[in-house]
């Protein structure tokens, strides 16, 4: 089995807010993530494929096909956008970046050709902080 993986960017407004609570207790369990007035970030995408690469090209699948993917289903619906208020894959979830991980996963997985399976969403929320989702 070989591993394909490509990485995207895109930027991303939101707040992790539970409107069960109150406004104290989002504070104390989310702190800054919980500002009414949102706050961003620069993600960094990447998306792991496996397969057997085609004899007749080498690939496990063509990297610019699984690019115009990304770009087509996630990267130009949720760029520059607010997760909370405009991003559909995210309505009625909290934006974590575990949900918005398996959210993107989830679009993803249905847009792959016959012998390519996607294999690992890994999203960067900060250079420090990411989730692995593996469609468990």
């Amino acid at each position: 089995m070989v591993y394909l993986t490509r990485s995207e960017h895109f930027n991303a407004a939101h707040k992790l807010y539970n409107p069960a609570w109150s406004y104290e207790k989002n504070e104390e369990v989310f702190g800054k993530c919980a500002n009414e007035n949102w706050h961003g970030h620069n993600y960094e995408l990447l998306v792991t494929v496996k397969g057997q690469p085609s004899p007749d090209t080498g690939f496990v699948f063509d990297v610019k096909k699984l690019s115009n993917i990304i770009k087509e289903h996630i990267i130009e619906k949720i760029d520059h956008q607010n997760l909370n208020l405009d991003v559909e894959i995210m309505r009625g979830k909290m934006c974590s970046t575990e949900n918005l991980a398996m959210a993107i996963w989830q679009e993803l997985v249905q847009r792959l050709p016959a012998g390519v399976q996607l294999h690992a969403i890994k999203l960067y929320e900060t250079p420090r902080i990411y989730v692995e989702y593996f469609g468990e």
